[in-house]
């Protein structure tokens, strides 16, 4: 084969796997429908971007169209910047129903210069009540970040730039529920929640100023790793996710220098006694 020819191969494989790759990459116009808010809601650039605003008005959300059932999920996003107290943005898996399963990050906003919060929850057969909350170790508003959900029928992991700050392990043998038999679809949502999602000094929730709205965050790089509700087909890999020790070494970290709250030493809370799981492992 000449050289030219070699070269014209090469050429033709790069391209064709370019296409490939962005045809099995996730795509907003083709994975999602706009759930609510409207033009607030906007995607761009052939499906690679989004973009999702608060106003007054309304606030905006996306959801999937397929429901998954195990398998590992990962979303960029960049935060609203600036006062973005009273503002609250998610990205988070939930089947429907008064037993719905759920698992969340939820993006507390607060004013210019205070860090943002990031709160965790996992539902199960309707059951929530298991925030775990952290501040993040960069600021989330100048750059994006991936933010993943591995979720097998042994485990939740959820991690941020590829480090596992949580792990809900599945404890049905202590009967606590986990959530393993009900599809779930993706959203990611911004709204206003200036009665509860931001503390003043004293306590009290530091109202919205709308005179900094609109309040946009920002999306890309989406990608899914599931098996998807509706196929007969699924892969074993999805039966867990171990970490190795060096991840462990991370997760120990994070919840050591980071986590500014945990359900599972709130003995104010659960006065009667800690919920089950919380006897089992640290890292819930």
């Amino acid at each position: 084969m000449s050289s030219s020819s070699k070269v014209s191969l090469i050429l033709f494989l790069y391209v064709f796997m370019s296409v490939l790759i962005s045809a099995l990459a996730g795509n907003f116009y083709r994975d999602f429908d706009i759930l609510f808010g409207d033009r607030r809601a906007v995607i761009r650039n052939g499906g690679q971007f989004l973009t999702l605003s608060l106003d007054k008005a309304s606030g905006s959300g996306i959801r999937s169209k397929k429901e998954y059932l195990f398998g590992r999920i990962d979303m960029q996003i960049k935060l609203v910047n600036g006062n973005s107290a009273g503002t609250v943005t998610t990205y988070y898996l939930s089947s429907q129903g008064p037993t719905h399963d759920e698992v969340d990050f939820e993006f507390l906003g607060n004013l210019a210069g205070k860090p943002y919060i990031l709160s965790t929850n996992v539902y199960s057969q309707g059951k929530g009540n298991r925030e775990q909350q952290f501040h993040l170790w960069f600021d989330p508003t100048k750059n994006f970040h991936t933010y993943s959900i591995i979720w097998s029928p042994r485990k939740i992991i959820l991690m941020v730039d590829n480090i596992p700050i949580r792990v809900f392990n599945n404890l049905e043998s202590i009967g606590v529920p986990f959530p393993k038999s009900q599809p779930m679809r993706i959203y990611s949502t911004i709204w206003n929640a200036d009665d509860w999602a931001t503390r003043g000094p004293g306590g009290e929730p530091i109202k919205t100023d709308w005179s900094k709205a609109p309040f946009t965050a920002f999306y890309r790089n989406f990608n899914v790793d599931a098996c998807i509700a509706s196929s007969s087909v699924c892969h074993h890999k999805f039966t867990n996710y171990p970490l190795d020790p060096k991840a462990w070494n991370k997760l120990r970290w994070v919840q050591k220098n980071f986590m500014i709250y945990n359900y599972c030493t709130d003995l104010k809370r659960f006065s009667q006694g800690l919920p089950p799981e919380c006897k089992q492992s640290r890292f819930l």
